[in-house]
């Protein structure tokens, strides 16, 4: 198109089109100044330069040194850093490299699995298409999609990307998939006529949306938007601006590092007064008591405990088919409260499946699920006879004709794979008419098609021209029918009769209409059949000789439930955990599926996109949490219901599979990705990735979750008495001024050996009983609790206490000072191996034979405590790097006799806050954790 000289300069504003799909398409021709005929290749390169590449802009990116040392912002390892500089000075350097070597371990794995929005915009950008065919000086020509610019013609054929957002100008039989932009099932029909001002994606059907596939059809359309201004570049975004969370757990972690920091920085201040002020101590022995008591202190292995315990859980998610993409996001979901998810492929299988017939003689129910070609086919009541019932359905005259017509006016084909694995080469609907027909024993060898009208969007069926074989004719003699498939209400006000018992009568209508309305109320897409005899002759036909018809029969029609998931969201509901649909497909089809599933009532209300965007943010959040159903939704509604749940201290997981679902995963508490069906964005977005697109392996990820945190505090519960007891030991023996009963080397030597051998035992312990019949735990609050931290607090004055009085006790008998510190060290490890046992079961007593069953580890790591012990106390290097010595085996039962009874004592404790805690929801894991 040339412009006129005295036409004003194109600008941006000029080449922006408001609501395009609710416009005539000329007029969207006129306020672009292009024609059909398409753009002049200088105009086109003038509007690149005006608009910019078609191209979603890359994110700007911190420098990659700023992004890793990002990763050691952390409180936990600013305690690393901090015993690191105090061991430094101290001269300990093995030690000092040590927990650097954790440090940075720590930020590596971060570094690794950081930048996840931007890793989703990525995926996004890859949906883009690399090229597109536009029509350019008057000819059709393959350009980058790069180049696409506002006012381009662009023609579109089957399995084509769509190149850029675009408004239609032509659409013969045109569908396409926008599954991933809009969640629905079935490819789109397209038309060129106007869409209504309000209508939301998935209903503007005079538009092609950049990233969207073309499943049928031809169709050509004006370019309307490009880049980030198209729906895709809008999702992107979203994403960009769905600012991703904390987890509970780095949440609890933070505020537990801050508080312990200030609480071991205290103390140290204290006991340097203490001892300078009461007891006249000269400062270089305080400071070097004092960094004795900050090294005892700090749980310098508590960052690595739950990184290891957290790796540990990634690999057992894994054997639940769960893929984990971010460490921390392993425990969060054990404290979800609300699962949102997307139906289609999610909580449904994504492969459309005949599920009831009705023919004029009776109803029938379809068994069996997805594309393999098991299942029957029987009566379920409304006139079929009990011969008919015992009848091959292929024996049956009402359901053969209807089967016939299945597999016959059918373009899509059920194949066998290589490995053995069905599936579908077609549309997904006509996918389960080809396998309802197969089910039946009905195929379609011995027919021939002879002719052919494709669907079309505007009459809304098919038909086809068949000849076969005429029944009860002579050999070789052949008849001709059209036969009809398409909307119920099209092929009804062209049909005259129905297949009758004896050959054709009425047409019933006042039948058919409730038997329509029925299966439509059970969320069914229903597809009739018809068909017409014609002369053996005929060779062709047109949509005019589509009058007259035999009303055949009806399908029922569904993206059926994932059996599995059924009993998932029965496990969710009863481990408190509600479960919300939030779907793009029409209101009446989620419903009939929520309730199908358990997810709702059949009169629950359902929230569709247009009502929510009437909504406040404030209105939104007074109803969020009573709707369980939200259907023809778009990204930004499902951001606004995770933002609303989460204003109530909901802790959400956003499942979804496809783009439209990125930023609602990336603002979510927990993203969970499919992995077979979901995009590349989808997944990059997430923080779960689900193997087998199995809701049920969500229900199993939970559980793995809600076992890790128990196992987690479990373990810093027992790690905190090892660092409470050393502690002690120093504080009262500077507070009392008394000997110090072990050394700050011996501190090392036992904070290392339980370290690597008893620290990590609980990682492994298995699920505690009941533990999806609790409610979720609260998001909030510390990690260790007060009544946990009292608990930890009595357990390190009993093994602090049994140290000291150990170590007295020996320097009593006249032993040398050095035994008695052998032997406190010899106590301090037995005691934590006697509590690791007393830990095993923190919610219900130990006193049983299951503490020495069920998790080996245990038992490995109290083989390597003691063994490490023996070459600490016998081997005579060891003796001299940590001043220890050898003792006879006389000296080893005073250790072992009050092990037992710290683990006695410990059980007391346990039963006294079990009697007294029974209320008390912030003891979780002392009162049962199950």
């Amino acid at each position: 198109m040339t412009q006129p000289l005295n036409s004003p300069p194109l600008t941006e504003a000029r080449l922006t089109v408001a609501r395009p799909w609710a416009l005539l398409a000329d007029d969207v021709l006129a306020h672009l100044e292009a024609e059909a005929g398409g753009l002049r290749t200088d105009d086109a390169a003038t509007r690149l330069e005006i608009a910019g590449p078609n191209r979603l802009p890359e994110p700007a990116r911190k420098p990659a040194v700023l992004r890793f040392l990002a990763h050691s912002n952390d409180t936990l390892i600013y305690i690393l850093l901090g015993a690191a500089v105090i061991k430094a000075l101290m001269g300990d350097w093995l030690d000092f490299w040590v927990i650097m070597v954790v440090a940075i371990i720590n930020a590596v794995i971060g570094y690794i699995q950081e930048g996840r929005a931007e890793k989703a915009l990525a995926g996004i950008r890859g949906m883009l298409s690399a090229d597109a065919s536009a029509r350019r000086d008057g000819g059709w020509v393959t350009v980058p999609a790069a180049d696409l610019v506002p006012g381009d013609v662009v023609r579109l054929m089957p399995g084509d990307k769509v190149p850029a957002d675009l408004r239609l100008l032509q659409a013969f039989q045109l569908r396409i998939d926008e599954a991933a932009l809009t969640g629905e099932s079935v490819p789109s029909s397209k038309t060129t006529d106007p869409s209504a001002p309000e209508a939301g994606v998935g209903d503007r059907g005079s538009m092609a949306f950049s990233g969207t596939i073309i499943s049928a059809g031809q169709g050509r359309g004006v370019v309307t938007a490009t880049g980030s201004d198209t729906e895709l570049g809008r999702i992107q975004s979203l994403a960009d601006e769905a600012e991703s969370l904390a987890t509970p757990l780095t949440r609890q972690l933070d505020g537990f590092g801050r508080v312990l920091t200030v609480v071991i920085l205290a103390m140290a201040a204290i006991m340097m007064m203490i001892g300078r002020f009461l007891h006249g101590m000269p400062y270089p022995e305080l400071i070097s008591a004092a960094i004795g008591f900050a090294v005892a202190a700090i749980p310098e292995g508590l960052p690595a405990l739950v990184t290891i315990t957290l790796a540990i859980g990634v690999q057992q998610m894994a054997r639940h088919n769960a893929i984990t993409r971010k460490l921390p996001a392993v425990e969060a979901l054990g404290s979800v409260t609300t699962v949102c998810s997307d139906k289609t492929g999610t909580l449904t299988r994504n492969e459309m499946t005949v599920r009831h017939i009705v023919t004029p003689l009776g109803e029938y129910s379809v068994t069996g699920l997805g594309y393999v070609p098991e299942g029957d086919i029987v009566p379920a009541g409304g006139g079929a006879d009990a011969a008919a019932g015992d009848a091959a359905p292929a024996e049956r005259g009402d359901l053969a004709a209807l089967l016939a017509i299945a597999t016959l006016c059918n373009d899509a084909h059920i194949v066998r794979g290589e490995d053995g694995a069905w599936g579908l080469v077609g549309e997904p609907t006509e996918g389960a008419l080809k396998l309802v027909a197969m089910k039946g024993g009905v195929g379609s060898a011995g027919g021939r098609r002879v002719a052919v009208i494709p669907f079309d969007s505007a009459n809304k069926l098919m038909a086809t021209l068949n000849e076969g074989a005429r029944s009860g004719g002579a050999a070789g003699e052949v008849s001709r029918a059209i036969l009809v498939k398409g909307a119920p209400d099209r092929l009804l006000e062209r049909s005259l009769t129905q297949r009758g018992a004896d050959g054709s009568e009425p047409l019933d209508l006042v039948r058919w209409n409730t038997a329509i309305e029925a299966l439509s109320s059970q969320g069914l897409r229903v597809l009739a059949a018809a068909r017409k005899p014609v002369r053996p002759t005929t060779d062709e036909f047109a949509l005019d000789d589509l009058i007259d018809l035999e009303f055949i029969g009806l399908w029922g029609i569904v993206d059926p439930p994932r059996p599995e998931a059924v009993e998932a969201i029965a496990d969710c509901h009863t481990a408190g955990i509600r479960v919300k649909m939030i779907t793009g497909d029409h209101a009446g089809t989620a419903l009939a599926i929520a309730h199908e599933m358990g997810l709702a009532s059949a009169d629950a209300e359902v929230l569709t996109g247009a009502e929510l965007e009437a909504l406040t943010q404030e209105q939104l959040r007074e109803v969020v949490r009573d709707v369980d159903v939200y259907a023809r939704t778009s990204p930004e509604h499902k951001i606004r219901i995770v933002r609303a749940l989460q204003s109530h201290g909901e802790v959400v997981a956003m499942t979804g599979d496809g783009v439209n679902d990125a930023p609602a995963l990336t603002r979510a508490d927990v993203g969970i990705a499919m992995g077979i069906k979901g995009t590349e964005a989808t997944k990059e977005a997430a923080e779960f990735v689900l193997a087998d697109d199995n809701f049920a392996t969500i229900r199993s990820a939970i559980a793995e979750g809600r076992r890790i945190y128990d196992n987690l505090r479990k373990s810093i519960v027992f790690l905190l008495p090892t660092n409470g007891a050393q502690s002690l030991v120093i504080l009262v023996a500077v507070v009392f001024g008394l000997a110090l009963p072990i050394t700050s080397v011996q501190v090392l030597w036992v904070n290392m050996v339980t370290a690597v051998t008893l620290s990590l035992a609980l990682a492994y312990e298995p699920a505690e009983r009941g533990i999806m019949r609790r409610p979720p735990r609260a998001s909030g609050g510390p990690i260790i609790d007060r009544r946990e931290l009292g608990f930890v607090l009595v357990v390190s004055l009993l093994i602090g206490g049994a140290a000291m009085g150990v170590f007295y006790g020996v320097v009593a008998t006249g032993a040398d000072i050095e035994v008695a510190r052998t032997e406190a060290v010899l106590m301090l490890a037995l005691g934590q191996l006697a509590y690791l046992l007393n830990c095993r079961f923190l919610g219900r007593s130990s006193l049983t034979l299951d503490v020495l069953r069920g998790n080996r580890v245990v038992w490995w790591s109290a083989i390597a405590l003691i063994v490490l012990q023996l070459i600490y106390t016998y081997v005579p290097f060891m003796n001299v790097l940590f001043d220890s010595r050898p003792l006879d085996a006389a000296s080893w039962i005073l250790p072992i006799v009050v092990s037992i009874g710290i683990f006695l004592a410990v059980e007391v404790l346990k039963a006294v806050l079990r009697a007294r805690g029974t209320s008390s929801t912030s003891a979780d894991t002392l009162k049962g954790g199950s």
